[in-house]
């Protein structure tokens, strides 16, 4: 995604922004932990005869508490580590992460996919309940018309639910 972006790097704007570095840290790239290390690239040159390539439809980032568990950024990088051909983010009830996504994709030539895991008939919010209770549609953007649609369709749920956690959809 674009819209004039600065230059500096996700990790390093998020610390700025939240006061938890000071500005000109030569702290960027590397978090309280150290730094992370890079896991072998599992080398793909291309599809042996017979094979199909893979995406994988159905993924969540840890914006889906207690199903998801890595960063979006960590879910691209490994995606494209293993030689998918492309990822499909989709956290429940939101778009929360794409835009982290869509950033680190594009710098490994990952294609990406947005959506989202629609909860239906909630009987309550389901705030911190892992794989929230109701029935589920895994719904998948097709261009960026769609991807308007599904934002505008998630906003307009949450907030016709009137609390956090228990989007109600048309």
């Amino acid at each position: 995604m674009g819209w004039n972006n600065t230059h500096l790097p996700w990790p390093q704007l998020e610390r700025l922004l939240s006061g938890n570095a000071p500005l000109g840290s030569d702290q960027d790239d590397i978090d309280r932990r150290g730094p992370k290390p890079e896991p072998a690239p599992v080398e793909r040159t291309s599809w042996a005869p017979g094979e199909v390539p893979f995406a994988e439809l159905h993924c969540h980032s840890n914006f889906s508490f207690l199903d998801g568990a890595s960063t979006a950024e960590d879910l691209a990088g490994e995606a494209a580590r293993l030689g998918l051909e492309a990822l499909a983010l989709t956290d429940h009830d939101g778009m929360y992460a794409v835009v982290r996504f869509s950033q680190v994709a594009k710098e490994l030539g990952l294609k990406t996919i947005f959506g989202a895991e629609l909860s239906l008939d909630l009987p309550k919010p389901q705030n911190g309940v892992p794989d929230p209770a109701g029935h589920h549609l895994l719904v998948l953007a097709r261009d960026p018309a769609g991807y308007g649609l599904l934002c505008r369709a998630i906003s307009e749920a949450q907030l016709a639910g009137k609390e956090k956690g228990k989007p109600v959809y048309n």
